[in-house]
């Protein structure tokens, strides 16, 4: 009977939460969990919009602190996953994103307040009311291809999924956030852009941010700079 209430406490508590947990690179899981991947001290919980937009939290999350994470060496052009711990899947409505900052050194002691871009996003196709319609929506992983043409060197690797679905309740969004430490090889001479800072990379203000998709609205503006493809 323990073993069965345990059981559904913890499928109460990661129904709808998640954290991403699992390097994967080229379609195969790297280690176990956490062994490239900043852990952080909050497990499943979210960090809301009041709490988290102007914090250095928001770079890796609570907790995912430099010093301890092994970094992995993987090759400019390799795709790289950021998959959810215990088979969970993405259960809320929300833009996706990856952001990269390169390390002015090793990447197990720098804390993140250098520059950041963006690689990838994932957004909404049809009205962004419909669950369904977002191309993060049941998916088990953030996945995406490092650019070829970006400089050889270290990076914090930040996969980022924004759920919107508590906006209309005084909560704000939820923001999951997970750093890996990659090491680039093979890369070239490209010239990411635009840069920015974290935190400054989101305001509560921000029409992406301060969003209620409970009134009917027919289209999202996604927050955070342009799409750096290489």
């Amino acid at each position: 009977m323990k073993v069965l209430a345990f059981a559904a406490l913890l499928a109460s508590i990661t129904e709808g939460h998640y954290i991403f947990s699992q390097l994967i690179v080229n379609g195969k899981a790297i280690g176990g969990d956490y062994a490239y991947i900043r852990k952080n001290s909050n497990s499943y919980m979210p960090s809301f919009t009041s709490e988290i937009v102007n914090s250095n939290d928001l770079r890796c999350n609570k907790g995912a602190t430099a010093g301890s994470t092994a970094t992995y060496a993987v090759n400019a052009g390799d795709t790289i996953g950021f998959k959810l711990f215990f088979n969970e899947f993405i259960e809320h409505p929300g833009p996706g994103f990856v952001y990269m900052s390169k390390a002015p050194g090793w990447v197990n002691s720098y804390d993140g307040s250098g520059q950041w871009f963006k690689v990838w996003e994932s957004g909404v196709t049809g009205s962004p009311s419909t669950d369904s319609n977002w191309g993060t929506w049941q998916k088990d992983r953030i996945e995406f291809t490092i650019p070829k043409s970006i400089p050889s060197g270290e990076y914090l690797v930040r996969a980022e999924h924004i759920a919107i679905h508590e906006g209309h309740v005084g909560k704000a969004q939820q923001f999951y956030m997970e750093c890996a430490q990659l090491k680039i090889s093979g890369g070239g001479n490209g010239n990411p852009s635009p840069m920015v800072s974290i935190p400054g990379l989101y305001s509560a203000n921000d029409p992406g941010i301060a969003f209620n998709k409970w009134n009917g609205p027919k289209s999202y503006v996604m927050p955070g700079p342009k799409v750096w493809s290489g």
